[in-house]
């Protein structure tokens, strides 16, 4: 048998009918893609965190300016009169040399003078001057420095979590609202084969062809359909208000619901790896704080030496002058040497505060990567479920064609059909069901591997 080959015309068919596939997909997965961008961009929890890491950062900023020289300008004014005093006795000193030179030279050219009573207070002095200062040895700051660099670090990894986990919320809560509204679907596609057949069954007891038990059992199930359709209904706006929420838009915005179901989960579950998580990046981060924390109180035992230099005015009444003016300059050096050996029990409590964050660093992984193997075990269990009820569900399908041909002829009863069509109903909810809870697991196996690639 020869195969005929293809036209021009069948390939450039083929081409568009391609091409068409993948771009509806693309525009698919987009339409999920911009609802992760806005939540990552408006959610109000996520808005919080990032405050918080740009308060770290000028935590930072504030230990880095620690090595810069600091200027400030002084200005003290002391003024009293009273108090201790110390007595000059310049007259009793001086007036016996006076008297002598007035007689050596026939004048009174030396006055005598008083002796002198000096307070202790300064009177009407001021000392005006602008002092820098500059650490030159002080192990106190590098470290500090450090830890608020770590300090930085946690707070992006805290962030990073949370953005993680935004993005797990946003996708389930829209395949939540999803699988609501095509339960709608379902159940309004039931309610209106059921009404029709209300209708046949109502018009039959009218012509005297059927038993009321028929028409009243048919209205039963009518109504209990409906029941179902605003239980559906509820679920569904709840699903939207939720998605909204997380979105901080309003809750009753309309959402996309342009999303294609792809042929197959292009999810890799043979490596789960969880060194990406941004929780062990946490606690590792909170070791090395602890550890920089202990290296500071090691450290304190070392002097520290500070420099100052003062340039300023000092003198009485407010006068400046080349005699006021002065320059100070020194060297301060500053050295523990005993605290009641608090520096070694501080040693000893932050060792153990280490081993606790290690133990608590190994606890967590084994934790997170149990939860990656059990979200894999799920996603595959999901994935089974979904074929399985596939195949239900054409078996229900092709059973209620069947029932549905032999009610119409008489051969089947309605009670038959109704069940039959409870069955197609419920293979259809269970279709549904397992589908979105396919894509949940999923997004549970992307979140717990941290598999999810953020836009820079």
């Amino acid at each position: 048998m020869k195969t005929k080959p293809l036209t021009f015309t069948t390939v450039k068919l083929f081409l568009i009918i391609s091409l068409n596939v993948i771009s509806a997909a693309v525009y698919a997965q987009r339409v999920l893609d911009d609802y992760i961008r806005e939540g990552l961009s408006n959610n109000l929890v996520l808005q919080q965190k990032n405050i918080t890491w740009e308060q770290a950062e000028q935590s930072l900023q504030i230990a880095r300016s620690y090595f810069l020289p600091s200027v400030n300008v002084l200005m003290d004014y002391t003024s009293g009169e009273g108090g201790r005093s110390i007595a000059l006795p310049i007259g009793d000193l001086l007036n016996p040399v006076y008297a002598s030179l007035n007689q050596i030279t026939q004048s009174d050219a030396f006055p005598q003078v008083e002796n002198v009573s000096q307070n202790f207070f300064p009177k009407n002095f001021y000392d005006a001057r602008i002092r820098t200062s500059i650490p030159l040895i002080n192990t106190d700051l590098l470290v500090n420095r450090t830890i608020q660099g770590q300090q930085v670090m946690l707070k992006q990894y805290e962030l990073a979590a949370y953005k993680r986990q935004l993005v797990y919320d946003i996708k389930s809560a829209y395949f939540l609202y999803l699988g609501a509204n095509a339960a709608i679907k379902i159940y309004e596609s039931a309610l209106q084969l059921v009404n029709k057949n209300v209708e046949i069954n109502e018009s039959l007891l009218r012509n005297g062809k059927s038993v009321p038990a028929n028409y009243l059992r048919s209205k039963s199930e009518s109504e209990r359909i409906k029941a179902e359709l605003n239980s559906s209904r509820n679920r569904a706006a709840n699903a939207r208000k939720y998605f909204n929420f997380l979105l901080n838009r309003d809750l009753e915005a309309e959402v996309n619901e342009d999303y294609a179901i792809p042929a197959e989960l292009s999810v890799d579950t043979t490596s789960l790896s969880v060194d990406g998580r941004e929780e062990l990046q946490m606690l590792m981060t909170a070791r090395a704080i602890n550890e920089s924390a202990l290296r500071l109180t090691r450290l304190s035992r070392l002097p520290k030496v500070n420099a100052f230099l003062d340039l300023g005015s000092q003198a009485v009444s407010w006068s400046v002058n080349e005699n006021s003016k002065y320059y100070l300059f020194g060297v301060q050096l500053s050295m523990p040497l005993f605290s009641g050996f608090r520096t070694n029990h501080s040693i000893r409590q932050q060792s153990l505060e280490i081993q606790k964050t290690q133990l608590n660093l190994n606890y967590t992984s084994q934790q997170l990567n149990l939860a990656a193997k059990v979200a894999s075990n799920d996603l595959q269990t999901a994935k089974q479920n979904y074929s399985a009820t596939r195949e239900q569900l054409k078996s229900a399908q092709s059973y209620f064609n069947l029932i549905e041909k032999g009610y119409q002829q008489g051969v089947n009863s309605l009670i038959e059909f109704l069940d039959a069509r409870n069955q197609l109903t419920l293979s259809l909810l269970q279709q549904n069901v397992r589908l979105y809870e396919m894509f949940i697991a999923s997004a549970k196996v992307e979140r717990e591997t941290a598999s999810y690639t953020f836009e820079n």
